[in-house]
């Protein structure tokens, strides 16, 4: 099954690349910074910004992840693509 996506799509996945980067990063310093509230209060705001634009993107989409991390409608989305390796 090859499937061709829209710019849209691969706009949003770097966008979800980049705040998974982010949140690394911050996650590394709160281990040794834990009473940063700057840091705790921009890993929270990214928090939310990626699942937001995650959500966005499963709506229109399908699932991103599998083991209970992304909901699926009836019927099960997860077959339906795109596979990792088609992106």
């Amino acid at each position: 099954m090859t499937q061709t996506l829209p710019d849209e799509y691969y706009k949003w996945i770097e966008e979800l690349q980049e705040l998974d980067f982010v949140l690394v990063e911050l996650t590394l310093y709160l281990d040794t910074h834990p009473d940063d509230t700057t840091a705790i209060n921009q890993f929270n705001d990214f928090s939310y910004k990626r699942r937001v634009l995650k959500q966005k993107i499963e709506e229109k989409y399908g699932p991103l992840q599998q083991f209970g991390n992304s909901y699926s409608n009836a019927p099960w989305q997860w077959s339906q693509g795109p596979w990792p390796w088609q992106i």
